[in-house]
């Protein structure tokens, strides 16, 4: 591999000087080029005249948004790469045989980018074409001659970096401009990956839409960014099917959907909806309390969902009295008994709960026609439908199916320790069942203090009664902290389509946390999904994953530890400190380099670590909030820490954070998830003991 060649970053791209056998200069024109290019795509979409195509004002208020959406797309962003590397072909791509191909050059970037005559001048990098450029090596160069890395300051191509693949004679190599660019320092929001993608992680990427991935991902493996860029690489091999159906990120917290939410549209993407667990069943109740961790265990566990069925079917009761429907002058008789046939028919066909009423008055009146046909008469679809409207099968319907309302039966169960005895009989046990009832009665649902997890019970009674709406696909990150029935909750939005599932069991941090992803994935409803691990740590320093690591034993027995491949080891050092001051001291230790820095500490500790950065004269920011130049430093209570990266890292007190967590495993797991937030150096401070864990 050729080091990497550079060029001041002061040096215009167009500049007169350009020499044809200037590498770099020629890359830099085409790169000119291809903005031009891409303008020239924008204004065109622009300058659209749409008035005299479109039938009617719904059809074009439909076909202006999605202009609207293709001008977003074809913005470009100064200080983001248009292309990041280049592919010569030793021969035409697709050519059956070498004998008259010649090799094809492509540059690869984040979207399409064609000439005014349509050629190419940039390939997206979700293109089949721009596989080799993550999965080409040495030892399987994939038909391709050269493959070409740019480096970039700001947005200025100013170096560039040559494997030639096929050419025996070279060495592999470990790429500079790849180092650098996984090191490079972070202010604000997440970064898309989409250059430094690696061919382990470019497999989960780029599998098929038909079938569920659950990623298992240490500190840094990229395990967040490969769901995200997964969802771009399916929208674009799958785009028709996906904007029929719709795709979903779940994360753990707003913060976090804050921190990644500019990755999709940077690879112009701009439909894709992101949610909290808590927001997709939010519509069912407004959540204004709280469980304790023994309720919220019980209240999480699958063991609720059969619980929930027997309570929702309960309503339902055999006839007693046979319908008779009046119709002119002759009356039409359905004995008890066949109505009892229909009843159990529905019951037995395991349909919704609500399906099933809407079904029950057709079937009573496909019965009253029989009855007509056998007597000579000829009714149709029409006479039918009158039946089933008659105020008799109304009447029997209502007695025998009534409506349930799944948030009045959530309350009811919660409330009334006889219905809750009769439906958890054999499924809860005493004890589970006091634990789950509320103290003290409620008057109304609106009244009720719902807790978290009792709008989850609450979707998965909706769901008996009517059918959730399917996606296309979800994903769904941090995955390991959801219980069972939010599992079940995500599962009914993807019914009919697929998931990427993505988390580390060692960073689980609730008491409910997930045990195995077997498990998991069978609670989700995709029993059958593909387990995909990712050992390789891009963005944690070998010395901060290696002292992290040391927790794994203790919180889960088994998992293979991230082997960090960068070359720089980071900074990292363990601080005795006596007071607060030491902890700001710290802080201002790290703001003095690049990048952005996170004062990590145990919940009960920021009020106070917040009063000492005032004094000092030190202004930070809340997590979610976008860093800037200017103020660097984000105040971050551990419970807010999963998912989150800084440049710097300043943990305080890790004894303060495993005590503030209601267990010790649990704890334990918060501190590893707080000590894996660095990517370039780690300080920790501590006046208390450290965990004995940790050595």
């Amino acid at each position: 591999m050729s080091s990497p060649s550079t060029t001041p970053s002061t040096t215009p791209s167009t500049t007169p000087s350009t020499r044809v056998d200037d590498p770099l200069a020629r890359e830099r024109s085409h790169l000119a080029e291809s903005r031009a290019a891409l303008r020239a795509m924008r204004e065109d979409a622009e300058s659209l005249d749409i008035s005299d195509v479109t039938a009617n004002w719904v059809n074009a208020q439909i076909l202006e948004r999605q202009i609207g959406e293709r001008i977003k797309a074809l913005a470009d962003l100064s200080h983001t790469p248009l292309f990041f590397g280049r592919l010569d072909y030793l021969h035409a791509p697709g050519a059956e045989t070498a004998e008259g191909a010649e090799g094809e050059r492509f540059y690869i970037g984040r979207r399409h980018v064609h000439d005014h005559d349509g050629d190419p001048m940039v390939i997206d990098w979700r293109a089949p074409v721009s596989q080799p450029f993550y999965r080409a090596s040495k030892k399987n160069p994939m038909d391709i001659a050269l493959r070409r890395r740019f480096g970039y300051t700001g947005g200025d191509l100013t170096a560039y970096e040559d494997e030639h693949l096929s050419d025996p004679a070279e060495a592999a190599a470990t790429s500079k401009l790849l180092q650098q660019e996984i090191e490079r320092p972070r202010v604000g929001p997440m970064r898309d990956i989409v250059a430094t993608i690696q061919p382990e992680q470019d497999e989960i990427v780029r599998a098929g839409l038909g079938g569920t991935v659950c990623v298992q991902g240490g500190p840094g493996t990229g395990k967040t960014a490969v769901g995200l860029h997964r969802v771009a690489y399916l929208l674009y091999a799958h785009r028709d099917r996906l904007a029929r159906t719709g795709t979903l990120v779940i994360g753990p917290n707003r913060s976090f959907l804050h921190y990644i939410e500019q990755v999709l549209p940077a690879l112009g993407e701009l439909a894709v909806q992101q949610a909290t667990v808590d927001d997709l069943v939010s519509g069912n109740a407004e959540v204004r309390g709280t469980d304790d961790a023994a309720a919220a265990v019980i209240k999480g566990d699958a063991r609720m969902a059969e619980v929930l069925r027997r309570a929702v079917y309960s309503h339902v009761t055999m006839p007693t009295e046979p319908v008779v429907v009046v119709r002119g002058s002759r009356r039409w008789r359905v004995p008890a008994y066949e109505l009892e046939v229909i009843v159990r028919e529905l019951l037995d066909r395991n349909i919704r709960y609500g399906a099933a009423r809407e079904a029950l008055p057709q079937r009573i009146a496909h019965a009253v026609l029989v009855q007509m046909e056998r007597s000579g008469e000829a009714p149709d679809d029409r006479v039918q439908d009158a039946v089933a409207r008659n105020a008799a099968v109304k009447a029997a319907v209502k007695q025998v199916w009534p409506p349930v309302d799944p948030a009045k039966l959530v309350l009811r169960l919660l409330t009334d320790a006889d219905f809750l005895a009769v439906h958890a009989d054999g499924i809860l046990t005493e004890d589970e069942q006091k634990k789950i009832l509320w103290p003290k009665p409620v008057r109304s649902v609106k009244s009720a203090k719902w807790a978290p997890a009792d709008a989850v019970l609450i979707d998965e009674a909706n769901d008996l009664v009517q059918r959730t709406h399917s996606l296309g696909h979800v994903v769904l990150d941090e995955a390991q902290d959801l219980s069972p029935m939010q599992y079940r909750a995500v599962g009914r939005r993807c019914t009919t389509g697929s998931a990427t599932v993505l988390g580390d069991l060692a960073q689980g941090t609730t008491p409910w946390a997930t045990r195995s992803w077997d498990e998991a994935l069978a609670h989700l409803g995709k029993p059958d999904g593909v387990i995909e691990e990712l050992t390789a740590g891009f963005r944690v320093p070998t010395d901060v994953i290696t002292y992290a690591s040391r927790l794994l034993p203790h919180i889960a027995p088994g998992l293979t530890p991230v082997a960090s491949v960068r070359e720089n080891p980071g900074f990292f050092d363990v601080r005795p400190v006596s007071d607060t001051t030491q902890v700001v001291a710290a802080c201002e230790e790290l703001l003095r380099n690049e990048g952005s820095t996170g004062l990590i500490a145990a919940d009960a500790r920021v009020p106070a670590l917040a009063e000492a950065l005032t004094a000092a004269g030190i202004g930070y920011l809340a997590p979610g909030e976008e860093t800037t130049r200017e103020t660097r430093l984000t105040l971050v209570p551990a419970s807010l820490a999963k998912g989150l990266e800084y440049d710097y890292v300043v943990l305080d007190e890790p004894q303060a954070v495993v005590d503030g967590e209601p267990d010790e495993r649990t704890g334990l797991r918060r501190l590893y998830v707080a000590l894996t937030r660095a990517v370039s150096g780690l300080i920790v401070t501590h006046a208390a003991a450290l965990p004995r864990e940790l050595g």
